[in-house]
């Protein structure tokens, strides 16, 4: 069973839907027993870091979140959920991220002919033997939408990377925990074969 982790941040139903496309068993959920009791937990969203952060407290989902990390269970952050892992956030001074790795996210910088937020197909520089990448060719494409990129403090954590104006660090693994900046989710069979490489992680410990 994969939790999908419910705070009201959207874009649930899209990645609800690929991994039901896979014939992953799922669930939608702020529920802690079915998160803690989850074999593998997604961390979602789309929106604003602050709003995202005040809405896993609410909840106390960070607190879960820590738990379930803490515990070995394979952890996918996808966009938002990506950024919320870090440490802060340039979109919300002030506000703690959950801080399970190293890094902040900056804005993007304005460039002639770029647009923000970056929206749209980009190329995938893989690294260090990224788990979420196997079977896939050296440069694939995936769907990105955001105007808040990634730089991690740990280089050796970095498994894909990709260039809009500024060098941007675009998926994440340490340990269990796994991220990405671009959503799988709507990233067509290169983004399936990412989901269905998560669901075959097994617990660590």
């Amino acid at each position: 069973m994969i939790a999908i982790i419910d705070y009201d941040a959207g874009n649930l139903k899209s990645v609800e839907k690929a991994l039901l496309f896979l014939g992953e068993e799922c669930v939608v959920t702020r529920n802690f027993r079915e998160i803690e009791g989850a074999d593998k937990v997604i961390l979602p969203g789309v929106g604003s870091f602050g709003e995202a952060m005040a809405q896993l407290k609410k909840y106390e989902l960070d607190r879960v979140i820590r738990e379930v990390t803490a515990a070995g269970t394979p952890f996918l952050g996808i966009c938002l959920g990506l950024q919320l892992l870090f440490e802060g956030s340039d979109e919300s001074e002030g506000v703690e991220g959950l801080r399970l790795l190293k890094g902040h996210i900056l804005r993007i910088p304005a460039a002639s002919g770029l647009k923000i937020p970056h929206i749209g197909w980009n190329s995938l520089k893989l690294s260090h033997d990224g788990s979420l990448f196997r079977g896939l060719p050296e440069e694939p494409y995936v769907y990105f939408v955001h105007s808040y990129y990634l730089k991690a403090a740990e280089e050796t954590i970095v498994t894909a990377s990709t260039e809009y104006g500024v060098h941007i660090h675009a998926s994440v693994e340490k340990g269990n925990i796994f991220a990405c900046q671009f959503h799988p989710e709507k990233s067509g069979t290169v983004g399936l074969t990412i989901l269905k490489n998560f669901a075959a992680l097994k617990r660590e410990g």
